[in-house]
């Protein structure tokens, strides 16, 4: 048993929809998050600007003694996945993985959808992987940079004509392309399921990075004997770069109840 915390980072709020699935799956867990949202959006960013701040992020959330990290980012979980594992002393679950394999389990006519940040599609880390798995499957991708700023300022909601038409405008191609599965590729994304499932169609699956990723965490945690002893209750503690009044109004709506945990403003460029 390990009774040390898990750390989770993501450029905003998206990556607390990976932590509500922490919390659900793992509630015995003690969780650090840090939301660069000073920073926010990573995805629109260069790669040497991305591992600049990635590893600013991983250096604060080291101070916790943390003995895993989820990178609740596509962005970072496709532009220094390989390079974080590689040089790490303690597992790192990024969200391509779990997504890809999500969605090489589900798609029944190998057309898989991908949507997510400039910089997650550019990587291709998500066609190379898939191709792996299954060689003759298809991804049909999308870059939808308007997204995330979007789902920052609360705009998520069904009926919300700006994001509704915008988020027709992205998904159309890949619609008419007839995937039967779709990656939502970054965490945010999840806030947007019901306008995108009404775009799709039912008959469309959709993969859920965050939730994907927070599972394949919890199987990573007990092969390793890294699990807290069961019965306790997890604490939560929540930092971010900027506005703590405006990261408090909206995680509620991110994890679907109030935030459990105190919120902190910390100087992310000190790291």
């Amino acid at each position: 048993m390990d009774s040390r915390p898990i750390g989770v980072f993501d450029s905003g709020l998206g990556g607390l929809t990976a932590v509500r699935e922490i919390i659900n799956r793992l509630p015995c867990e003690d969780i650090i998050y840090f939301g660069d949202t000073g920073r926010i959006p990573y995805g629109t960013r260069s790669r040497e600007t991305i591992l600049k701040y990635t590893h600013q992020d991983i250096r604060f959330l080291r101070t916790f003694d943390i003995k895993a990290l989820l990178i609740a980012c596509g962005t970072v979980s496709t532009a220094a996945m390989d390079e974080l594992s590689a040089v790490s002393d303690i597992p790192i679950v990024g969200v391509v993985e779990a997504s890809v394999r999500a969605a090489a389990s589900l798609t029944r006519s190998g057309r898989v959808g991908l949507i997510g940040t400039t910089a997650a599609i550019s990587s291709g880390a998500y066609e190379r992987l898939l191709e792996k798995m299954l060689p003759d499957a298809r991804i049909i991708s999308r870059a939808c940079p308007l997204l995330v700023p979007l789902v920052e300022n609360g705009r998520f909601l069904r009926g919300d004509s700006v994001v509704e038409t915008i988020a027709a405008e992205y998904l159309a191609p890949i619609r008419e392309s007839g995937v039967d599965t779709l990656i939502l590729g970054c965490t945010h994304y999840p806030l947007l399921a019901d306008i995108i499932s009404d775009i799709m169609g039912p008959q469309v699956k959709l993969v859920d990075a965050g939730a994907q990723a927070a599972a394949h965490l919890g199987l990573v945690l007990a092969q390793k004997g890294l699990c807290a002893a069961q019965g306790s209750k997890g604490a939560h503690s929540f930092y971010v770069s900027d506005s703590v009044s405006s990261f408090g109004e909206y995680a509620s709506m991110y994890l679907k109840s109030p935030v459990p945990g105190s919120i902190e403003k910390i100087d992310i460029e000190r790291y």
